[in-house]
């Protein structure tokens, strides 16, 4: 038996094992600590919802919603789906969903936009708080904001993240 066909069989046992049942539990995706963070929060449909509140929660702040006028003065208009669809995108992807993020980096996006650690602060409230108001788990929210939480070095001051930790 030559090693092309031993590979072919060893690929196929190591199939039937896993189809069976026979896998270790640990890579289960039936698993809930197996499952990706995305398919935690609910997949693309819950992750809209929450950038939807999110947004909603940022027009009302009067804290930060200064940065977002122009664009949340039509929210029928182009500029407001596009700021959506990249959160809801970004989000997606960066919690291991199937988007892909096509929209400027941090430090791009926001050069010049002079936000301070206080600002940033204020955004993340609002986002725990659509979070919160939607019921996702404490775990989820702690590893959504444990992966976002990096992005202030390259939002605030300039992306020199003054403040940030």
């Amino acid at each position: 038996m030559n090693k092309f066909t031993k590979s072919i069989l060893v690929l196929i046992f190591l199939s039937v094992l896993y189809l069976t049942g026979c896998s270790d539990s640990t890579t289960n995706p039936n698993n809930p600590s197996t499952r990706s963070l995305y398919t935690r929060l609910g997949g693309v449909n819950a992750i809209d919802t929450v950038v939807a509140v999110f947004i909603n929660n940022v027009a009302m702040d009067n804290r930060i919603n200064f940065f977002f006028a122009a664009v949340l003065a039509d929210t029928t208009g182009v500029r407001y789906r596009l700021l959506r669809q990249n959160l809801v995108q970004q989000i997606c992807m960066v919690t291991g969903g199937p988007c892909l993020y096509l929209g400027k980096d941090m430090r791009t996006a926001h050069q010049g936009m002079n936000i301070t650690i206080n600002h940033f602060n204020a955004l993340v409230e609002d986002l725990v708080a659509a979070l919160n108001s939607l019921g996702v788990p404490q775990q989820e929210k702690n590893e959504l904001l444990a992966i976002l939480g990096p992005l202030c070095r390259d939002i605030v001051d300039n992306g020199n993240g003054t403040g940030c930790p």
